[in-house]
């Protein structure tokens, strides 16, 4: 046993029992890196072709670095093999979502998705595929799936997973880096006309972090703080956010410094249905990167797996000097610009529990095999209307190794309106991972500080 499996499993009498009592149940992890990816994924291709081999991922020279973190599009000189739009929508409709057939419905004369040849594009680093065939089966999930504990940073928690709460913490947990980025946020109004509101982020996780001691801290999940620079009137309110594993142990601690009138506060908004940053209402707080936070409000059905276009090595969307104002248009993001292949993902169906509540009565997320990252999500509200529609456009940051999303929209279908955040391509640089801030830099003390105009 390792150094690292000794230590996880010193932790609380609680984790060493779940371990012992789920062994018998533990599925075949010696899949891993046969015919399943190093993370959990299906290797082979499907029966009709148009989904690909998984042969390892872009490499890291795949494309040339540009300077300021931009990076070339691999796949720049590619045309889609055919559009999908509301005339012809129905003859793709067992590979399309709910939403995205909503969508059609909603906007017959503009919205459109670009096909194109599908490209398994994520890889990740060997590092990364060691840890997980070293830890697998250590993470278990506490409190019925609400929390999990024994999670070895760095790794899937779940990458055979058995449950549809495995498949949410895989996506809450999947494997990221240090990150300092400015991206802007934008919600346009149904005539398309918007303001663009510019957030500079920050986010630490304890293992990356070399003042942190992260085995002192095993529910500790990441930090994180944002600044708004942008629009006059808002800028320098700042939000700090210290997120933890099992949320019902130890719950999200959120503070927000207003640059009004000075002064740090806690936060405890910030969390589930509370309203996003600057959203205008058009999203709420668990929206932000698809889905955050405690998923202790619904109860997850796993569906099982479907093939789906989704959007995909969206390098469109991150190449340098690319105009806000070419993608934001009324009604949602310009279809120039997208790119969706049809890909394997699990479909995961949440329902609010009994006694508790959300505006989203019901979330299914469909979650991409290859990264564990939800890509496309429809959200439900208390009648069982299908009411706003998310798309997370997936970029392999290929240099670094590690998948992110390009850009993040969430579609009302009922207010006509939208939000999409995230694209940082007018900005003087891209997101830059080679960071390593330190603990000070996350604590309420510091809010005061970052937020100076």
């Amino acid at each position: 046993m390792t150094s690292t499996k000794k230590a996880l499993l010193g932790v609380g009498g609680l984790a060493i029992s779940l371990v012992a009592t789920s062994l018998m149940a533990q599925p075949d992890f010696s899949r891993l890196g046969q015919d399943l990816t190093p993370i959990g994924a299906e290797r082979a291709g499907n029966a009709a072709g148009t989904i690909p081999e998984w042969t390892g991922g872009l490499r890291a020279d795949a494309g040339r670095l540009l300077g300021d973190g931009f990076a070339e599009n691999p796949f720049a000189g590619e045309r889609p093999q055919f559009v999908i739009t509301a005339q012809n929508y129905r003859d793709y409709a067992d590979n399309l979502t709910p939403g995205q057939i909503a969508m059609f419905e909603r906007y017959p004369e503009t919205f459109r998705m670009p096909i194109y040849e599908t490209r398994r594009s994520v890889g990740y680093k060997q590092e990364i595929y060691d840890k997980v065939r070293e830890m697998a089966g250590m993470a278990q999930l506490v409190n019925n799936g609400d929390g999990i504990t024994n999670f070895p940073h760095g790794t899937i928690a779940f990458p055979i997973p058995q449950t549809g709460a495995e498949v949410v913490w895989n996506h809450l947990t999947r494997h990221r880096l240090n990150v300092h980025r400015r991206y802007m946020q934008a919600m346009p109004q149904v005539n398309g006309s918007y303001t663009l509101i510019r957030f500079e982020e920050e986010v630490g996780y304890p293992a990356q972090m070399p003042d942190v001691d992260h085995m002192a801290m095993p529910n500790t999940l990441l930090f994180f703080k944002q600044r708004v620079n942008a629009p006059a009137r808002l800028a320098g309110n700042v939000l700090l956010v210290h997120d933890s594993l099992d949320q019902l142990q130890e719950p999200r601690m959120a503070w927000v410094y207003n640059a009004g009138q000075r002064r740090v506060r806690r936060a405890p908004q910030v969390a589930y249905d509370g309203p996003g940053t600057a959203s205008d209402g058009m999203r709420t707080s668990d929206n932000f990167s698809m889905f955050n936070g405690a998923p202790d409000r619904y109860d997850w059905q796993l569906v099982g797996k479907r093939e789906i276009f989704i959007p995909y090595n969206a390098y469109k969307m991150t190449e340098r000097g690319l105009r806000y104002a070419d993608v934001l248009q009324a009604g949602h993001i310009n279809p120039e610009h997208t790119r969706f292949e049809l890909h394997r993902v699990w479909e995961v169906q949440g329902n609010v529990k009994q006694g508790q509540r959300h505006i989203y009565a019901q979330r299914n997320f469909f979650v991409d095999e290859d990264s564990w990252m939800i890509t496309l999500a429809d959200h439900y509200d208390g009648r069982g209307t299908l009411w706003r529609v998310g798309e997370g456009h997936i970029a392999h940051n290929y240099h670094v190794g590690l998948p992110g999303y390009a850009i993040e929209t969430l579609y009302d279908l009922l207010a006509g309106r939208y939000i999409a955040l995230g694209l940082y391509t007018e900005e003087s640089a891209a997101p830059n991972f080679d960071f390593t801030p330190t603990y000070n830099q996350f604590t309420p003390s510091a809010l005061r500080a970052a937020g100076v105009r």
